[in-house]
Formats: C-alpha cells, sequence, structure tokens
C-alpha cells in the first residue's frame, strides 16, 4: 500500500503523464500538475509553468497547491517528491536544437530546484530512444539484446542525446545530495485506445523495429511511477520502464532472425520477452505487469 505523498508531476498534460495521474491520485497521493496546460481531472491541482525557466521552477515547488492548504495557517507544506515528465517529446515537432534546450536545460531546472530546496525523491522521465535505434539515420541495430540499463548509449538525435545529458544530470545531483533519483527510460507509451493499433503491428511488424518492439501501457506506467516514490534508498538509478513482451506476436528467434540478424545474445531469452528487457523493474522494485496487450486484443 502507497504511503500518501505530496508530489510535483511536470507534464501531466501528456500523453502519459494523463494516466499516471490518476493512478496516483487513486493511490492516495496529492498531485500538482505543472504544464503549459493543465489536466483536466477531478482531484488534480494545476499551476501554469514554464521547465526552462529556473525562477518558476523553484516558484512552483514552494507553492500551494490549492486555496485548502492556506487554511492551517502553517505556511507551504513541503513537497514529498518530484516526477519530472515535462518534454518537447519526440524529435521533428521543434527544431533540433530548441529539442535538446528545453530538455536538457529544463530537466537541469527541475532537478536543480529539487535538490536545493530539500525533496528527497525525484523521478525523470528519460527513453527508450538512448539506446541509439529508435530515430537512428538509416538501419541501426542495438550492440546487444536485450537492451538493459548498463547498455552503452548511443543516441545520434537530439531527443535521444538529451535524454542521455538528463540521466547525467540526475547522476551529477544524487552525488552532490545523496537523495533518491531514478530515471526511467520509458518504451512506447501505448494508451487504452491505441490497443486497435497492433492489428497493424501484426501485419506489418517492421514498423516496431526501431521501438525495439517495446511497448509501456500507460497505466502500468503510473504503477512503476509509484514503486519508485514507494522505494526508497537506492541512490541515482535508471530503469528500463516497458511490459513483460514484444510488441507483436512473433517469438524472439523470428524477431531476431528477420530484423536483428548477427546482434549477439547476452543471455537466454524466453520466447516473447521483452527484448527492451524490463527484468530490473521486476526485480528491484517488485513490478507486476497488469495490461498485456493480450488482454485487449487478440492476434
Amino acid at each position: 500500500m502507497s504511503t500518501p505523498k505530496r508530489i510535483l508531476f511536470t507534464g501531466g498534460s501528456g500523453k502519459a503523464g494523463r494516466h499516471v495521474i490518476p493512478y496516483l491520485l487513486d493511490k492516495g497521493h496529492r498531485v500538482v500538475n505543472v504544464d503549459l496546460t493543465p489536466l483536466d481531472h477531478p482531484g488534480v491541482d494545476n499551476l501554469t509553468a514554464d521547465i526552462t525557466s529556473s525562477g518558476e521552477m523553484f516558484n512552483v515547488m514552494t507553492s500551494y497547491a490549492n486555496f485548502d492548504e492556506l487554511e492551517p495557517g502553517t505556511g507551504v507544506p513541503a513537497f514529498d517528491a518530484v516526477v519530472h515528465f515535462a518534454a518537447i517529446p519526440r524529435i521533428l515537432i521543434q527544431p533540433d536544437n530548441r529539442t535538446f534546450e528545453v530538455n536538457a536545460v529544463g530537466t537541469y531546472n527541475v532537478i536543480e530546484a529539487a535538490v536545493k530546496l530539500g525533496i528527497r525523491k525525484v523521478v525523470v522521465a528519460s527513453s527508450e530512444t538512448t539506446y541509439g535505434v529508435c530515430f537512428a539515420d538509416g538501419v541501426v541495430n542495438p550492440k546487444v539484446l536485450p537492451v538493459e540499463e548498463d547498455y552503452d548509449v548511443d543516441p545520434m538525435d537530439s531527443y535521444g542525446l538529451s535524454k542521455v545529458v538528463n540521466e547525467q544530470t540526475a547522476r551529477s545531483f544524487q552525488r552532490r545530495s545523496g537523495f533518491d533519483i531514478y530515471a526511467l527510460r520509458i518504451g512506447n507509451v501505448i494508451e487504452p485506445h491505441e490497443y486497435d493499433r497492433f492489428a497493424d503491428f501484426f501485419k506489418n511488424p517492421a514498423q516496431r523495429r526501431r521501438n525495439i518492439f517495446c511497448y509501456i501501457d500507460a497505466r502500468d506506467l503510473g504503477q512503476i511511477v509509484d514503486l519508485c516514490l514507494e522505494k526508497d534508498g537506492l541512490g541515482f538509478q535508471i530503469f528500463n520502464a516497458g511490459n513483460d513482451t514484444n510488441s507483436v506476436d512473433i517469438a524472439n528467434t523470428e524477431i531476431l532472425e528477420r530484423f536483428f540478424p548477427g546482434v549477439p545474445l547476452s543471455r537466454e531469452l524466453e520466447a516473447h520477452e521483452a527484448l527492451f528487457s524490463n527484468r530490473k523493474i521486476r526485480e528491484v522494485l517488485g513490478f507486476r505487469e497488469e495490461h498485456n496487450w493480450r488482454n485487449y486484443i487478440s492476434a
């Protein structure tokens, strides 16, 4: 059972955040969503702010959540944790330099404010793109499979690079503070209404190669974030955030032969075990998948 926390959540109006926040609210947490667009969901408090402004990040982390917190007359309550999802979500939305600037500087501002204000738990959104396959120029294979958190990440795009920088920023602030700062390499996020897309994945599995065939149900991502909030004392950690199996209904032997020929394996794989490995979140955080695609669509 989760211990109720007061959480500042950046980017909660985005594709992932709008499902993670309801999960956290259902667990009894109080959530303040900091975004350029408010999240219209019962129970969430909203503040409009820009992560590229250091002053605004310090300000929102020392702000009341809503009018009810004025009543006790004891000042602004402290946040127990910060969850940082705000970002330009991929390449080819804004110019590359702007994507890098917003994501790298924004993450620095958020983590700096949290650490200097004494907020001892920070969870930041990294990405599957750090593995250098998703937004590569041309067909690029992983150096080894499955991809796990000790991989030598080497993206060639501005978005993936920004996420690698963000992981190093998190590591740096963790070293100076001793706080818990966890980075989630989030897989391809699937919302509940998007499972009808899987029929097309099955017809044309090649479209999933750049994602290393991964996916994360947005609600299971909520569970992962909550588990991170509950698990103390790990210092700096990186976790792949993905579901247990691949996003196509063919066995790994066929996937490897057709799409990743010659890529070495670091260990034996189960028939449908995710090539974007979630073993660490299962073993360290106790993650138990609730939303496998097979619950929603038949292959």
